[in-house]
């Protein structure tokens, strides 16, 4: 092993370190990659890809014009009467009230794409709900914690699919239409073993005075008045991008458009002035850019450190040697790197961009590949007790991230297992 491999390897692990320790993690992948790279000899390769993944056609128009609208969406409020529409029907269901509650956060964070927002805004509901109904607040936190998983990647309008699926030369509705499948399949799967599991060996639907030692569950929202107009905004994008993939394909109908569009209608159906809405929109975009092409950008340089450092090839010799390598190496790797951070993100990006473009080479369709990475971070994240929606919802229920952890955890790895199987 050559000394630049090993001190590649210190670096990463360095980066982990820092990353769990809470540095801001694009200036950690920055600096890694910035690193890994003069050391290799070949520092204005940082830059170049600094450079490249700020101007990026592919990913830096969608992902922007999607935040921008998601901006849009929580600035109207549109999300809120989403999430009190398809929290009504719940009351009175007793124990179900945990499976049903995770698919109902599930099919919410389609139309959100964050998992923090998702966290927020349905907890805010359902997880009083949930605890007047008889579930333990732990159970409840759980359920909602549980359902913010991969339902954003069933929207055309995520990153993580949009990038994928230009590895794969694949339009984006295909790329949904083939993941789909799956990752509705892994979800329910997850989904109704922590159910069991809350129900069963936790108890969480047998609800006891002990159980709501500091915690006032509020009448939150019973005045609310849904409007069925806005209650479909958030969803409507995603809509026009299912038709005009089907009906109308030749349309030209893209990301960009379909967000627009979305907006146009908030403002068609909101009493909000629309010079704020305009100006909520543009934020978002804003902070899409720094977020989320942030993120994407710093794994990128990350990635073209371990690359240029030998790191990469060197990996990627070993998993052609062969596929159950690859196969748990790109389902654990970004798994137990989205477990110790809080964050999949940094471990989807940096695997996507450094392994998958080669997943032909050793045997493997590039979709499959980086499908897998993406629900190995989305799983790894939800499991973790640092994960920023996992400590949204415990906050709000006043209990441990631990306690949700220990519901979740163990459907996630085996879920985790499944996935690696029937993906790759």
């Amino acid at each position: 092993m050559s000394w630049q491999i090993i001190s590649a390897i210190a670096l990463i692990i360095l980066a982990i370190v820092a990353i769990i320790k809470k540095v801001e993690t694009r200036m950690t992948l920055l600096l890694a990659g910035f690193a890994m790279c003069v050391l290799a000899g070949h520092p204005m390769a940082a830059f170049q890809s600094f450079i490249k993944g700020m101007v990026n056609i592919n990913l830096v128009p969608p992902i922007c014009a999607a935040m921008g609208f998601a901006a849009a969406v929580t600035f109207s409020k549109c999300d809120e009467h989403l999430v009190v529409l398809l929290a009504s029907p719940l009351k009175k269901i007793g124990g179900w009230l945990i499976l049903i509650a995770t698919v109902v956060t599930f099919l919410i964070n389609i139309a959100i794409m964050s998992a923090a927002g998702t966290a927020a805004t349905v907890g805010a509901t359902l997880i009083p709900l949930m605890i007047r109904a008889g579930i333990k607040p732990a159970g409840a936190a759980a359920a909602v914690g549980g359902g913010t998983m991969m339902g954003l990647l069933v929207n055309p309008g995520c990153a993580h699919d949009i990038f994928i699926a230009k590895l794969g030369n694949s339009p984006i509705m295909d790329f949904v239409s083939y993941a789909a499948p799956y990752i509705f399949g892994l979800f329910l799967l997850s989904a109704v073993l922590s159910s069991l599991i809350m129900c069963f060996y936790f108890k969480d639907q047998k609800l006891e005075a002990k159980d709501l030692a500091g915690f006032q569950a509020e009448e939150s929202r019973a005045e609310f008045k849904v409007n069925l107009l806005k209650a479909i905004a958030p969803v409507i994008p995603m809509i026009l991008l299912i038709i005009s993939s089907v009906w109308f394909p030749k349309s030209g109908l893209d990301v960009v458009a379909s967000m627009i569009i979305g907006v146009v209608y908030i403002a068609l159906i909101c009493l909000k002035n629309p010079n704020e809405l305009i100006k909520a929109f543009f934020k978002g975009m804003g902070q899409g850019y720094g977020s989320v092409i942030g993120l994407i950008v710093a794994a990128g340089v990350f990635a073209v450190g371990m690359k240029e450092i030998g790191l990469i090839p060197a990996f990627i010799d070993m998993l052609k040697q062969s596929n159950e390598i690859a196969r748990w190496g790109a389902s654990f790797g970004p798994f137990l790197l989205a477990v110790l951070t809080g964050s999949g993100e940094a471990a989807i990006w940096a695997f996507n961009q450094a392994v998958t473009p080669s997943a032909a080479s050793f045997g493997m369709n590039p979709e499959a590949l980086g499908l897998l990475c993406a629900v190995a971070g989305q799983f790894g994240r939800t499991a973790s007790p640092l994960a920023g929606c996992i400590i949204i919802v415990a906050g709000i229920a006043k209990v441990s991230p631990f306690e949700i952890s220990k519901r979740v955890g163990l459907s996630m790895l085996i879920s985790l297992i499944v996935a690696a199987l029937v993906l790759v």
